[in-house]
């Protein structure tokens, strides 16, 4: 701030000293001081007078018999204007350039330096160096827009700023059809040094004047990365940690920029990049940017999601620094978003996106997978988190699990604390029966895997030989899925029936035990009755038992649903008697 400061009294003190030289080598001595700032010079009021109407009013209009000062601290441009107006007052030299015309000009307007007072005065002399100059080359018009940002309101009422918008837009497009020396987008670069005020205007004059889409994008990114070097240095995301907790100021300009391209951005969603819109998205993350502007830019992402990389995901995940995750919020909106734009494709082309999925679903399936292995080690990450992710991808969508296996393992080895019932939850997002051979090799013997898991491994693997299966050709999951329930229920089946059997022998021995003679079917009529009815319970549980593991009541001898055609009552005794 000191050395701006040092600077500025430099500049005004050699102006100061500069107009000493052209003033004071007049003979007749100085009998006016003005004042434009901190600058003071002194002039005469007779030169003047003779150029500015405006001078010549506050003379003759003040109530002073003897005007020895004028205050014009308002005037356009400063002090350093100021000295050149004067100098044209005193009919000296100084060059006319496309930094100064535009202050020059408002200042013409302010003094009232114009034709109606004097002619050939310095409001027509600038016209002409922006008619025949300065708006002759997109870079011209491109310098005096720059300069007309401090000149507002005065510059945009002169119709200096409009010129300059039209001419940069005619230019501008040209170049981008026609291009007129290397690099092609050359232009590009001009308008980044732009407001984005002024930026937005000349954008919006260009899509009025049709300009193509991607001519557009690139004027955009180019911007873009210029206006916020440090959160969007390049397409990977790379910027400077973050901004100091003491430069309020800055961010809040940021965010301004930001929001402002956001609005800017054509109504095509794929027309830019989508590296491009994640390091957006992340920046406005950042900077707590508005909720309609992070929406966009979700929206945006999620429409082009088959064209994302590991990479472009990670960018919205991580803080500058690489050391923290950002809320994941923005993440589940995109994939969310891009899976029910498959969904909605698949209704309307009559299929089930449950069943058959498009080879971009597939893609994204496969990226985030990827994805979920990267962030799975840091321990910050939930398992709400997490699965929620995963269960995002619809289950046909991916062709094996072993991607999602690998990102399961990378969670649980990063969260060792886990119980039992919260390892089965992360892994409940994947089909054990989905895994490729390796993948089940690794899971039967994975210590971290709850034990579920392995048995499903170790079962299937089980089926696998049993069948003689060849692995090169896995059978579809829901066929193994059925046949593993079909086993593991004739398993179920086969225990109870030995469970019972167990039961009948233990008490055909009891009834041995109690017999006194050694034979079961010689019994007191106390016996007889007092176990009557318990060997009428234990029989009839029996036998409905082995009524539910008849073995054909899934097969094509089952009679449990064929209704009896026979009567088979004890038919009544007829008599063959003439009576």
């Amino acid at each position: 701030m000191a050395a701006s400061v040092n600077s500025i009294n430099n500049r005004l003190s050699l102006a100061m000293e500069r107009t000493g030289q052209w003033v004071f080598s007049q003979e007749i001595p100085t009998d006016v001081l003005v004042v434009v700032g901190e600058a003071n010079f002194s002039l005469h009021k007779f030169m003047l007078v003779a150029k500015s109407n405006h001078i010549r009013k506050l003379i003759v209009e003040s109530n002073e018999p003897d005007l020895t000062t004028i205050d014009l601290s308002n005037i356009p441009g400063g002090p350093e204007i100021f000295e050149k107006a004067a100098k044209f007052c005193y009919g000296v030299n100084f060059e006319i350039t496309v930094h100064n015309v535009a202050p020059l000009r408002c200042a013409a307007e302010y003094l009232e330096m114009t034709e109606k007072y004097c002619t050939n005065n310095l409001a027509s002399r600038t016209e002409d160096f922006l008619s025949q100059v300065a708006l002759t080359s997109l870079s011209g018009a491109i310098v005096v827009l720059k300069s007309c940002e401090d000149l507002l309101p005065m510059a945009e009422g002169l119709k200096i700023v409009q010129r300059c918008i039209d001419v940069a837009t005619l230019k501008a497009c040209n170049e981008a059809n026609f291009p007129s020396r290397s690099p092609t987008n050359w232009w590009t670069e001009e308008l980044s040094i732009l407001d984005i005020e002024f930026f937005g205007r000349v954008i919006s004059a260009m899509k009025n004047r049709g300009a193509k889409v991607l001519t557009i994008a690139s004027a955009m990114i180019t911007y873009t990365e210029r206006a916020l070097r440090d959160l969007v240095r390049d397409h990977s995301g790379n910027g400077t940690k973050s901004l100091a907790p003491n430069e309020p100021e800055v961010r809040v300009r940021q965010r301004e920029i930001l929001e402002a391209v956001v609005d800017l951005l054509p109504a095509e969603k794929a027309a830019f990049p989508i590296n491009f819109l994640c390091c957006l998205l992340r920046s406005a993350i950042f900077l707590r940017a508005s909720s309609g502007c992070k929406n966009e830019l979700e929206k945006r992402i999620s429409v082009i999601l088959e064209h994302v990389t590991v990479d472009d995901l990670l960018v919205l995940s991580f803080t500058y620094d690489g050391e923290r995750l950002f809320d994941l919020d923005s993440v589940r909106k995109i994939i969310s978003g891009f899976v029910e734009k498959e969904k909605s494709v698949a209704v309307f082309n009559g299929g089930d996106y449950r069943e058959t999925c498009s080879t971009a679903m597939h893609r994204v399936a496969k990226t985030i997978d990827a994805y979920l292995s990267e962030i799975a080690a840091y321990g910050e990450l939930t398992i709400s988190k997490f699965n929620g992710i995963a269960n995002l991808i619809p289950k046909g969508s991916r062709k094996v699990d072993d991607d999602l296996y690998r990102a399961i393992d990378i969670f649980l080895k990063a969260h060792p604390n886990l119980d039992e019932i919260e390892r089965e939850k992360v892994c409940s997002v994947m089909d054990p029966l989905k895994l490729s051979y390796e993948a089940r090799v690794h899971a039967s013997q994975n210590k971290r895997l709850p034990v579920q898991i392995v048995l499903h491994a170790l079962y299937y693997d089980q089926l696998k030989l049993r069948s003689g299966a060849v692995d090169d050709k896995p059978e579809p999951a829901a066929v193994t899925r059925s046949q593993l329930q079909t086993d593991v229920s004739l398993v179920r089946e086969n225990e109870a029936l030995r469970t019972e059997l167990m039961k009948m022998k233990l008490f055909i021995s009891d009834m041995k035990k109690g017999s006194p003679t050694g034979n079961p079917s010689v019994h007191t009529i106390g016996t007889t009755s007092s176990k009557g009815s318990s060997k009428k319970t234990f029989f009839s549980s029996m036998s409905k038992t082995l009524g539910k593991l008849n073995p054909f009541k899934h097969g094509s001898k089952d009679t449990s649903s064929i209704e009896d055609a026979v009567d088979v009552t004890k038919p009544r005794r007829r008599r063959f008697s003439i009576s």
